[in-house]
């Protein structure tokens, strides 16, 4: 199932198709519960919670056809009920309210995300931490890797066989790397690879870069030593022209509350399954489909299988309205709908605007 796009404000009070009042309170109390707490709720405790009051035995009674509709279970015989996916789509998509945030909390993200003195990737790092400590999941930063013209390589030795390649976009973004180096390689190699280098720029991107300097190198046209010619290679070999870069941290608190090995090994092979090429191009993807924030609950993204876990995602466009990346918080269904919402959704605009 694929997720829908709930507005960013939510003010109207109308039910869900299909629930009244009253099953619509006990649904709201339910899951309100499970955000804040994770554990179910009996009857009993909503009777004192609910206005107006309503007895336990007709709240049990509302339970149970919430339950026969898919909406709520029980973990246990004797526990209260907890909602099921479906109960918590049914919340975010009526029940809950997404505030705006206050004028403090944009002048922290923005104090969090200021360029000055900073690289790109530092910047996007902090974005991806700041989602993490704002929510109880691992915040999500991509940037697809910009098609720009280049401007320079250089190559630095650092000792032990070992050289930093250094990559500056005509946009002034900078890329760096370390690589291996080539036993017996002398440092005046590295000046030569990063002429040999800048003399075929004429203002190409990366990809065609590549395609030009590995044409040469397979048709043995050029005056470098076998040496130079494998370490430009292997310079070049470490940038994707096609990837992007995905900033990803607060993973260790996707396990903070799992202790079934079931649950711990799925979540590990979401770890692994975030770090692929595909689950890249999904994000960008479901970003560019996004006119605002995206909610998923649980296995609705079709992205991490039966981890149990829910996604909320932003594209980040530029002034022309371009994708320039993807924003987002991967959590437990139980996260914090109403708070990280207009969080994402700042960031995402802020980042955008970053990256444009």
């Amino acid at each position: 199932m694929v997720g829908r796009n709930p507005p960013f404000l939510r003010t109207s009070t109308a039910f869900p198709s299909g629930l009244g009042e009253r099953e619509a309170a006990i649904l709201r109390e339910i899951v309100a519960e499970y955000v804040e707490t994770g554990e179910p709720i009996g009857s009993r405790t909503l009777s004192q919670r609910l206005q107006p009051a309503l007895s336990p035995a007709t709240i049990r009674n509302v339970m149970a056809d919430l339950a026969r509709a898919g909406l709520l279970f029980s973990p246990h015989v004797s526990a209260g009920r907890l909602p099921t996916e479906k109960g918590v789509r049914l919340w975010v998509e009526g029940l809950v309210q997404f505030g705006s945030l206050t004028a403090e909390d944009q002048a922290s993200i923005d104090q969090r995300l200021d360029v000055h003195g900073r690289s790109y990737q530092d910047i996007l790092a902090d974005a991806s931490t700041m989602l993490s400590g704002l929510s109880s999941g691992a915040g999500l930063v991509l940037a697809p890797k910009a098609d720009a013209a280049l401007k320079h390589i250089e190559f630095v030795p650092l000792g032990n066989g070992r050289a930093l390649v250094i990559l500056v976009g005509a946009d002034g973004q900078v890329e760096n790397r370390i690589i291996e180096t080539p036993a017996g390689l002398p440092p005046s190699a590295l000046v030569e690879a990063g002429n040999y280098l800048n003399a075929h720029l004429g203002g190409v991107t990366l990809g065609t870069l590549q395609a030009r300097i590995r044409a040469e190198m397979a048709a043995n046209q050029h005056e470098l030593d076998a040496l130079t010619a494998a370490m430009i290679e292997s310079g070049l070999g470490t940038w994707d022209a096609d990837a992007g870069t995905l900033f990803v941290r607060g993973q260790s608190k996707l396990l903070a509350d799992v202790t079934e090995l079931e649950r711990l090994t799925t979540i590990r092979l979401l770890f692994e399954q975030l770090e692929t090429q595909d689950t890249m191009l999904e994000l960008l993807n479901i970003a560019a489909d996004s006119d605002g924030v995206r909610i998923f609950i649980g296995s609705e993204s079709g992205m991490f299988g039966m981890s149990g876990m829910s996604m909320i995602v932003a594209p980040a466009r530029n002034d022309a309205q371009r994708i320039v990346g993807a924003i987002g918080v991967i959590g437990p269904t139980r996260l914090n709908y109403g708070r990280i919402v207009p969080v994402v959704d700042y960031t995402a605009r802020l980042v955008g605007r970053l990256l444009g």
